[in-house]
C-alpha cells in the first residue's frame, strides 16, 4: 500500500499493516509453502468495472475471505483505484495519530489491519498497447504511485487518461517497448489473457508469425497470464509454449488469473469471474514481492500450478509422463552403467543443450501407467551426475539436478539450459542433438549450425554489454525491431508462410551409387546437405524413402490455391501431412508436417484437401 506503510510488514512480509510503526526488518524465511495468488485484479477505478459501489475494502475482504496470499490491483492504465486505496488508509492512520479517529473509522482500520495482514498487496496496471495488446506490469508495495503513473506516460498513456481506467487510451507504446519499460523498472511482465482476447497470441489471426514469436519468446516477458491453464492435452496453451516447437523455443512460464471485474461472480455460467475465482499456486520461502519474482523470473515452471481448491495436488512427475516424450522431455528407468542408461542420460543432457534445452526424469519409464521405482538415495545420484558431468562434458553445460516425489517414490530431475555457449560435447568429440524425442549424433551440417549460432550469440551479448539507458521522463520512442502488425498475408511460398514442422526435399544427386539428399529442417530452418537413406534420422529417413521410393506425381494432385494434400497419415493422435506448395515455377515439396506447424489459412486448406490417407 502507501510507500511509508510497505516497510512496516509484519512477519510474513504481507504488504501494509495499516500501523504507523517502522521496521527494517527482513522476514523470516521458512520452508517453502504454496501459496495462493491472483495477479489480475480490477477496482472501480476501471472504466469497465461491473460494480462501481464496491469499497475497496470489500475487494480486499474478499480475497482474503477466498483464502489468497498475493493480490495485485492491475487497472486499465492507470493506478488510480491503488492511489485512493492507500490515500483511504494513510488518512485513517492520520487520524488514528492525532487522537481524532471516531469509532466508524477505528472499526474502518481496525478492518484495513486485519486483512492486510494476510494479504500482500501489489501495484501494478493492465497496459494497452499499440493494436490492443494487454500487459501487466506489477510492482513492488513500496513501490511510490507518481513513479507508477511516470511510467505510463513514458508508455505515451495520454496525462488526461491516468485517471480514467479506460481500456481505449489511443496510440501508445509498442508491446516490446512495453516489455522493456517495465522489466527495467523492476516491474513482473506479464501477457495479460495472452491466449484470448486482446492477447499476444494474436489468437484467430491467420499471419503474423513472426510477430507472435516476437510478443511471445521476448526475454524481458516473464510470463503468460493464460485462461486454459487447468486444461489437459497437446493444444494446450502451456503445452505450446514448453519449448519443444523450434520457433518458440524459450520455455514460457504459464499461470492464471481473474481478470475480475466484480467482487463475486453472479453465476457459475457467467464468463465475468469474480476475486479468487481463477488462481495461481505458487512455491515461496516467503510471502514478499522479492520471492514472488525471483520465481516468475525463474526457470523452475514446477514452482507455479493451477490452484484447485480442495482436489488432490499435481503430480508434476505423474502429468510429464501422461504428456509424453518429446523435444524437451525424456525419461530414463535409472541410471546404471549396465544396460548404458548413464550413457543415455549423458546424451540426453547433450543433446538437449545443443537444442533447446529441457528435462530429464530419472528413476521412471515414460509410461504414465508403469510403477516408478524410483532413485534410491537420490542425494548421492546428484552427486554422481554432477561429477560425471563435469568430467565428460566440453564446456560444461548449465545444468540443475534436483529430486521430486511421485506416487510413492522418489525420482531424480534434470533440468538442462539452452546452452550459451554450443556445441556441447561428450569425451570431446561426440556432439549430439534432439530430433523430436529422439537423441542422435550431429551431422556436420548440424555442428557448423551450432558454431555459427554460437559465434552469433556472443556478438549479440558484446553489443547488449554497453550501458542501456534509465527509463528516462520523456515517452519512449518505439523500438526498432519491433514488428508491425500485419494487415494482409505474409508474403510467403505460394502465398503462404512456410510450415514450421516437418522437412522439406531441396535436391538429389548420385555419386557412385549412392543418392545423397539435401534436405531443409522446417523446425529450425537448418540445411543438410549430403543425407543419404541410410544415414537419414526418423524423419529424414521418411522423407528420402518417399523420395526415392515414391516420389509424387503432381499431376494427379488436387490443387487448392497453390496448395495439395500428397499424402494424409495418423500417428497416434497426430495427424502428419506430405504438401506441395506452388510458388511461380518452382514447387516446394513437405514432408510430415503436423496441424501445429501450419498457419490458420493453410490448415483450413489442408483440412479440406483430399490425398491418400494412411496409419502408423
Amino acid at each position: 500500500m502507501a510507500q511509508d506503510q510497505g516497510s512496516s510488514r509484519r512477519g510474513r512480509s504481507r504488504g501494509a499493516s495499516a500501523s504507523s510503526s517502522q521496521t527494517t526488518s527482513k522476514p523470516k524465511r521458512s520452508s517453502p509453502q504454496w501459496r495462493r495468488m491472483d495477479l489480475h485484479l480490477h477496482t472501480p477505478a476501471s472504466s469497465d468495472y461491473q460494480e462501481p459501489h464496491v469499497s475497496y475494502l470489500d475487494i480486499l475482504r474478499q480475497a482474503a475471505a477466498r483464502g489468497l496470499d498475493i493480490i495485485a490491483i492491475t487497472d486499465h492504465n492507470t493506478v488510480a483505484g491503488y492511489a485512493t486505496m492507500q490515500k483511504e488508509v494513510e488518512q485513517l492512520l492520520w487520524l488514528e495519530s492525532r487522537g481524532r479517529i471516531d469509532p466508524a473509522e477505528q472499526h474502518l482500520l481496525d478492518e484495513y489491519r486485519r486483512v492486510l495482514d494476510k494479504l500482500l498487496v501489489l501495484p501494478g496496471f493492465e497496459f494497452t498497447a499499440t493494436f490492443g495488446f494487454h500487459i501487466l506490469g506489477i510492482f513492488p508495495p513500496e513501490t511510490p504511485v507518481n513513479y507508477l503513473e511516470h511510467l505510463l506516460l513514458t508508455l505515451r498513456v495520454p496525462p488526461a487518461s491516468l485517471r480514467v481506467g479506460s481500456q481505449t487510451v489511443g496510440a501508445t507504446s509498442d508491446v516490446l517497448t512495453a516489455y522493456h519499460v517495465i522489466n527495467e523498472a523492476g516491474g513482473l511482465v506479464i501477457a495479460a489473457h495472452a491466449n484470448s482476447g486482446n492477447g499476444v497470441m494474436l489468437r484467430g489471426i491467420d499471419f503474423g508469425g513472426q510477430t507472435r514469436i516476437a510478443y511471445t519468446q521476448d526475454p524481458h516477458l516473464h510470463a503468460l497470464e493464460v485462461t486454459d491453464l487447468e486444461k489437459r492435452g497437446n493444444q494446450t496453451t502451456r503445452r505450446f509454449f514448453d519449448g519443444s516447437k523450434p520457433e518458440y523455443p524459450r520455455p514460457m512460464r504459464c499461470i492464471q488469473g481473474s481478470d475480475a471485474h466484480r467482487l463475486i461472480r453472479e453465476s457459475t455460467s457467467s464468463p465475468y469471474l469474480g476475486v479468487g475465482d481463477r488462481v495461481t499456486e505458487i512455491l515461496l520461502e516467503e510471502v514478499s514481492f522479492e520471492a514472488l519474482a525471483r520465481v516468475i523470473r525463474g526457470n523452475d515452471h514446477s514452482l507455479t500450478r493451477p490452484y484447485r481448491g480442495t482436489a488432490k495436488a499435481i503430480d508434476f512427475v505423474q502429468t510429464a509422463r501422461e504428456e509424453g516424450e518429446s523435444l524437451v522431455q525424456s525419461f530414463h528407468p535409472s541410471m546404471n552403467q549396465r544396460g548404458g542408461h548413464l550413457d543415455n542420460i549423458l546424451r540426453d543432457i547433450c543433446a538437449m543443450a545443443n537444442t533447446n534445452g529441457g528435462t530429464i526424469y530419472i528413476g521412471l519409464p515414460a509410461d504414465p501407467k508403469a510403477k516408478p521405482e524410483g532413485v534410491r538415495e537420490p542425494h548421492k545420484a546428484i552427486e554422481a551426475l554432477q561429477g560425471m558431468i563435469s568430467k565428460r562434458f566440453s564446456p560444461e553445460p548449465q545444468v540443475v539436478i534436483d529430486s521430486l516425489p511421485t506416487q510413492g517414490a522418489t525420482v531424480v530431475r534434470i533440468t538442462v539450459s539452452p546452452g550459451s555457449d554450443a556445441p556441447y560435447a561428450i569425451d570431446h568429440n561426440l556432439f549430439y542433438v534432439r530430433d523430436e524425442a529422439e537423441t542422435t549424433l550431429a551431422v556436420r551440417d548440424e555442428i557448423v549450425r551450432l558454431v555459427e549460432r554460437n559465434l552469433a550469440g556472443r556478438a549479440a551479448t558484446q553489443a547488449a554489454a554497453e550501458p542501456a539507458p534509465a527509463v528516462a521522463p520523456q515517452p519512449a520512442t518505439p523500438r526498432k525491431s519491433e514488428p508491425s502488425r500485419p494487415t494482409a498475408p505474409a508474403n510467403g511460398r505460394g502465398g503462404y508462410e512456410p510450415p514450421r514442422t516437418g522437412v522439406e526435399h531441396v535436391e538429389s544427386h548420385e555419386r557412385d551409387g549412392v543418392i545423397y539428399h539435401t534436405l531443409r529442417d522446417l523446425r529450425n530452418g537448418n540445411l543438410i546437405n549430403n543425407v543419404t537413406r541410410s544415414s537419414a534420422r526418423r524423419l529424414w529417413h521418411y522423407a528420402i524413402t518417399q523420395v526415392e521410393t515414391a516420389p509424387p506425381d503432381l499431376s494427379a494432385a488436387q490443387w487448392r490455391n497453390n496448395v495439395a494434400v500428397l499424402n494424409r497419415r495418423q500417428k497416434g493422435n497426430m495427424t502428419l501431412y506430405d504438401l506441395a506448395v506452388r510458388e511461380g515455377d518452382r514447387v516446394h515439396i513437405y514432408y510430415g508436417v503436423t496441424d501445429g506447424g501450419l498457419s490458420d489459412t493453410m490448415l483450413a486448406l489442408v483440412g479440406e484437401g483430399r490425398g491418400e490417407q494412411s496409419r502408423e
